[in-house]
């Protein structure tokens, strides 16, 4: 699936054609992939199955380092599914980590990918436990999360859809939201890990929802919960109020 985003006219001049953090991330997923790629035509592929992510792995061996290196291991039979994510990392990483900075970008871009890990593990334990010994890998769910997050921050930036059809962005997220979560109901014979991408939105979402400037995520998590009991409070105390009549000195319990 291919999308173009219409730059606007400052589009390219904050930071160039690439950002420091998308550079990166597409230097280290390609150079891997082509590391991967002539390792498969050699039958040498092996060597990269201890870094996809096997929940069996995760939960029985503690592979706890899966969480992240199935991140950057690309399918290597073919250059669809590697082509396809590097273009959407460009295309919505950019202008999130120029907008960011590149900290804040890059601990998105892990969280959402750990996170969508997480989902995959979970979701194999609970739902699927036949499969705990089938393999993830790619950066999908990563990318999912800065898709869901550009929706957010860019809701009127419009992007054409497979080139040709022109989109708005949040209708394109609300799609491609609804597509991860309808197809994760289903089977895994398309070898699309449709919970990787649901995990990776949800997780994007806990985030932009609890993000505090200058706070790590588990701090601002902390905070949104402070304010939820404070805002509980001033509920109940609004209740006690109006249970008082006019002429009452008096609470009412």
């Amino acid at each position: 699936m291919a999308y173009r985003i219409r730059a606007r006219r400052s589009g390219f001049s904050n930071s160039g054609l690439f950002s420091t953090g998308v550079k990166w991330l597409l230097i280290s997923n390609i150079t891997l992939f082509v590391i991967y790629y002539f390792s498969n035509v050699a039958g040498y592929d092996w060597v990269f199955h201890p870094f996809g992510l096997i929940p069996r792995d995760v939960v029985s061996h503690f592979a706890i380092w899966q969480f992240v290196t199935y991140l950057f291991l690309h399918d290597p039979t073919g250059f669809g599914h590697i082509l396809f994510n590097m273009l959407a990392l460009w295309m919505f990483g950019r202008d999130l980590e120029i907008l960011w900075g590149t900290r804040r970008f890059l601990n998105y871009y892990f969280l959402c990918g750990i996170g969508a890990g997480i989902c995959v593990v979970v979701g194999n334990l609970i739902f699927n436990s036949g499969h705990l010994g089938t393999r993830t890998i790619g950066a999908s769910g990563a990318i999912y999360g800065l898709l869901l997050a550009f929706g957010m921050i860019y809701p009127d930036r419009e992007i054409l859809m497979n080139f040709f059809f022109p989109i708005k962005a949040k209708y394109f997220v609300m799609i491609m939201g609804a597509i991860a979560f309808m197809s994760s109901f289903g089977g895994s014979g398309s070898g699309v890990s449709n919970v990787a991408h649901l995990g990776g939105m949800l997780f994007g979402f806990a985030y932009l929802k609890t993000y505090r400037p200058r706070q790590g995520f588990l701090s601002s998590l902390n905070s949104w919960y402070q304010d939820y009991k404070l805002q509980r409070a001033k509920r109940k105390f609004q209740v006690y109020l109006k249970k008082r009549g006019p002429g009452d000195d008096h609470w009412v319990n």
